[in-house]
C-alpha cells in the first residue's frame, strides 16, 4: 500500500518482511509509516550441515534449523509481529520466496494465520506495490513443496555422493544432480577437441565484371551439374581453376525476394546471462549480481528506484501495461511506422512459470542515457542492454531485399547474394548490428559476365568450442536442465571447487573434474545423465502445479539410489593420480592430492611417510625467481603465490605466462571484477 493509500491508517500497525536490506530500503520508500520494513537477508533456516536431516527411513520429513547467526533476527521479528496488526511476507516471487515466507510463517507459531498476507511483486515500483498490497494472498504451499522437493532431492544427490569421492579421490569434493550434469558436458566437450582430427578443403572464388569492366562482384563456385561443390583434393580444385579460366561465362540468373528479420524477446534469465557475456565477458555470477541490484534498487535523485522486473524467470511474458507504455514511446521517439499494428507476442516454452514477467525496465521513460549518472559502469551497460533489448522487442521487424546473381559456365554454377535494407524496423535501436550490403552492380539475365580474378581457398575445419558461461547456459536451457536460478550457483560450485577453471572467459576441465566425471560415470550413468535431470525438472515442476506429491519424487528416487550408491562404495577402486616421480624419503611414487587449500604433492605410502610438498607449477615467481605453486583463499578463488612464502609474498590471479595471452583490456577489466567478486557461496553441493 502506498503513502497515498495510507494517511487514514494509524502508524506502526504492519511489518513487512523482505529478503535483502537493500529491497527493503527501496520498498520503505512507497510504503508509509504505518509499516515497518524488515529484512531476513535470505534463508532464515536450512537443514543441518553436518546431518542429511531428512528422514529418508521413515516419511521423509525434513530437520529444520535456523541458519547460525540468524537466531537474534529471528527473535526481533517475533517481538515486532506480536504488535502488529498485519504481517506480510513480500520475498520474491519464485519458489525460494515462497519457501522464506513460508519458514517466517513457521517461526511465528502464536500469530493466528488471518494475521499472515504474502504480497507477490514483480517489479519494484509504487504501482507494482500498490497492487500487490491492495489484493495480498496466501502462501502458495505448492510452491514451497516444489522447493522442498528439489532440495530435499539435491540434498540426498550430494550428501551421499560427495562422501563417496571423498574416500575415492580426495576430500572437500562434491558432486550434484545438475552440476554433475553440466561438469559432463564440458569434459565431454574437451575430449572431442583432444581427439578432433583437423580436414583440409577447398573452395573456388571469382570476381565478374561486366564487359566494359564495371560492376565488379564476387562470387562463389557453388554447383556443378546441380550438386554442391566443396573439394576434399588439392589437385582436383587445381584441376577446376585451369578449366574455368578457359570458359566463357554468361549471368544465368537474378532472383530478388523480400526477407524480415524478426526482433528477439525481451531477455529471460538465461538469454540476459548469455547476452552479457558475449558482449561484456561477464561471468552467470556476476550479471545476476548487477541484474539483483538494477532490480532492488538504486539511489536516484527522486530516492531508491528498482530499474528492471524481477531477474529469475524463464517467461517472455509482459505486462499489458507495460506493452501499452513502450507503444507509446516507441511512437513518440520514432512515429508511427516503427510501431507494430498489435503488441509483439512471444511464445513461453511450455516448461516456463506464465505467471513470471520477462526482464524489462519498470519504467520506459528512465532511459539508460537519463540515470547514467547514477549507475556504475557494469550497471549502466547490463541496464542498456535490457532496456533496449524490451524496447527492440515491440517494434516491426527489419525489411531486407535479398538479390541472388548465378553465373554460369558449362555445368559450373557461382552463385553471388547481397541484402539490401529496406526498412530497419527494431534496427533502428542497433545501427551497428545492420549488415554491411555488398553490390551486385547492374548485371542482366543472359548478358556476358567476365572473369577478372579466379583463386582457390583453403579451409581447415576446427575442432567444436569450449564452452564458454553463455554457450553452457544455453545448452542446459535446451536440454532442459536447471531453472533460472541454478545456472549462476552451478557455474560457481563447478569452479569453487576447481573442476573447472575460466581462462580467456572459456571453460576448461581440470584433472580432478576429469577424474571426479569419470568415477560417477562408472556408476551412475543413470543420473548423471541429461535426460535424467531434465525429466525431474518436469517433475519438480508438477509438484509446484499441484499435480504430484513432493515426497512422491523421492520415495520413487531414494532406494535406487541408495542401492547404486552402496554397490559403488564396493565397486569402486580408489583414484590417484600419479606425478612420475618417487618421494625423496622413502622412494615411493609422489601423487597428486587436493586439500581445501588446493592441490599438493604427498607421499602415495601415506599416513607411514608423511612427505608433502606445494603443487609447482613450473612457471617462476617474478620477483625472487623460485617456483609459483597453487593456493587457494577462504572462498575457494584459485590464486598462484611464491613457494617460499612468507619470505616472499608475491602473489597473482593468473599466472604471469596466462597474462601474456589473455584477453583485450576490456575483457580484462570484466574478468578482474568478476574475480573480485568471488563465486557465490551455494547451500548445497548438489546445486
Amino acid at each position: 500500500m502506498s503513502k497515498k493509500n495510507s494517511a487514514s491508517i494509524e502508524k506502526g500497525k504492519y511489518l513487512v518482511v523482505v529478503e535483502s536490506p537493500t529491497k527493503a530500503r527501496t520498498i520503505s520508500r512507497f510504503l508509509g509509516n504505518n509499516f515497518e520494513v524488515l529484512s531476513s537477508k535470505g534463508h532464515i533456516v536450512d537443514l543441518p550441515k553436518r546431518r542429511l536431516g531428512i528422514a529418508v527411513d521413515g516419511d521423509f520429513s525434513l530437520e529444520y534449523q535456523v541458519i547460525k547467526g540468524k537466531n537474534a533476527l529471528i527473535k526481533e521479528i517475533r517481538k515486532l509481529a506480536q504488535r502488529k496488526e498485519r504481517i506480510y511476507l513480500a520475498t520474491d516471487p519464485d519458489r525460494e520466496g515462497e519457501a522464506i515466507s513460508q519458514h517466517l510463517r513457521e517461526q511465528l507459531p502464536k500469530i493466528p494465520d488471518e494475521r499472515f498476507f504474502r504480497v507477490v511483486f514483480h517489479e519494484i515500483t509504487l504501482d507494482a506495490i500498490d497492487e500487490a498490497f491492495q489484493h495480498p494472498q496466501k502462501v502458495d504451499l505448492h510452491k514451497v513443496d516444489a522447493q522442498k522437493a528439489r532440495r530435499v532431492l539435491d540434498r540426498i544427490v550430494g550428501y551421499f555422493l560427495s562422501p563417496l569421492l571423498w574416500k575415492k579421490i580426495a576430500r572437500g569434493l562434491s558432486a550434484g544432480r545438475v552440476q554433475s550434469v553440466a561438469l559432463r558436458f564440458i569434459v565431454e566437450r574437451e575430449r572431442e577437441i583432444e581427439k578432433f582430427v583437423s580436414v583440409k578443403t577447398w573452395s573456388i572464388e571469382a570476381t565478374f565484371s561486366k564487359k566494359d569492366g564495371s560492376s565488379l562482384v564476387a562470387a562463389s563456385l557453388d554447383r556443378y551439374q546441380d550438386k554442391k561443390v566443396l573439394f576434399d583434393q588439392e589437385h582436383e580444385v587445381d584441376r577446376v581453376c585451369a578449366l574455368l579460366k578457359e570458359k566463357p561465362f554468361i549471368v544465368d540468373d537474378i532472383t530478388d525476394r523480400q526477407s524480415r528479420r524478426l526482433p528477439s524477446p525481451p531477455f529471460i534469465t538465461s538469454t540476459l546471462q548469455q547476452d552479457a557475456f558475449n558482449k561484456f565477458r561477464f561471468p552467470s555470477s556476476k550479471t545476476m549480481m548487477v541484474a539483483q541490484k538494477l532490480y532492488e534498487g538504486v539511489e536516484l535523485p527522486e530516492g531508491m528506484v528498482g530499474l528492471i522486473t524481477y531477474m529469475r524467470t524463464d517467461s517472455v511474458t509482459v505486462a499489458e501495461k507495460a506493452l501499452a507504455a513502450v507503444r507509446i514511446f516507441i511512437k513518440t521517439t520514432w512515429g508511427d511506422p516503427y510501431v507494430p499494428h498489435a503488441p509483439n507476442v512471444y511464445k513461453n516454452k511450455k516448461t516456463s512459470q506464465e505467471a513470471h514477467e520477462a526482464i524489462r525496465p519498470t519504467d520506459i521513460t528512465k532511459t539508460p542515457e537519463s540515470v547514467q549518472p547514477y549507475l556504475s559502469e557494469d550497471e549502466f551497460r547490463l541496464y542498456n542492454c535490457i532496456y533496449k533489448r524490451f524496447v527492440a522487442s515491440q517494434m516491426p521487424p527489419a525489411v531486407y531485399k535479398k538479390t541472388k546473381v548465378h553465373i554460369k559456365a558449362d555445368d559450373y554454377v557461382f552463385a553471388a547474394e547481397a541484402d539490401e535494407l529496406l526498412f530497419d524496423g527494431f534496427l533502428k535501436l542497433y545501427p551497428d548490428s545492420i549488415a554491411v550490403s555488398r553490390s551486385l552492380g547492374d548485371f542482366s539475365k543472359g548478358e556476358e559476365a567476365v572473369l577478372q580474378s579466379l583463386e582457390k581457398c583453403e579451409h581447415v575445419s576446427k575442432p567444436p568450442a569450449r564452452f564458454s558461461d553463455a554457450s553452457l547456459i544455453k545448452l542446459l536451457e535446451e536440454k532442459g536442465i536447471g531453472r533460472p536460478s541454478t545456472y549462476a550457483p552451478t557455474l560457481g560450485t563447478l569452479i569453487a571447487r576447481d573442476y573447472v577453471r575460466r581462462k580467456r572467459g572459456y571453460l576448461f576441465p581440470t584433472p580432478l573434474g576429469m577424474m571426479v566425471i569419470d568415477m560417477l560415470m562408472k556408476a551412475f550413468t543413470g543420473i548423471i545423465n541429461e535426460q535424467f535431470t531434465a525429466d525431474m525438472e518436469e517433475r519438480l515442476d508438477k509438484v509446484e502445479e499441484g499435480e504430484v506429491q513432493w515426497a512422491q519424487i523421492i520415495k520413487d528416487f531414494y532406494p535406487a539410489f541408495k542401492e547404486q550408491v552402496e554397490k559403488a562404495d564396493v565397486e569402486l577402486k580408489k583414484e590417484e593420480m600419479f606425478v612420475g616421480e618417487n618421494c625423496p624419503q622413502c622412494q615411493k611414487p609422489l601423487i597428486i592430492k587436493w586439500s581445501r587449500k588446493g592441490r599438493f604433492i604427498s607421499c602415495s605410502a601415506f599416513p607411514e611417510c608423511k612427505f608433502a610438498k606445494p603443487f609447482s607449477t613450473n612457471v617462476k615467481c617474478p620477483t625472487c625467481g623460485n617456483d609459483l605453486v597453487e593456493r587457494r583463499n577462504k572462498k575457494g578463488q584459485l590464486f598462484y603465490g611464491c613457494s617460499t612464502y612468507p619470505a616472499c609474498t608475491f602473489t597473482s590471479r593468473r599466472l604471469p605466462e596466462e597474462k601474456k595471452a589473455e584477453q583485450p583490456d576490456d575483457d580484462k577489466k570484466e574478468e578482474s571484477a568478476a574475480n573480485q567478486a568471488g563465486a557465490p557461496e551455494t547451500p548445497e553441493a548438489g546445486q
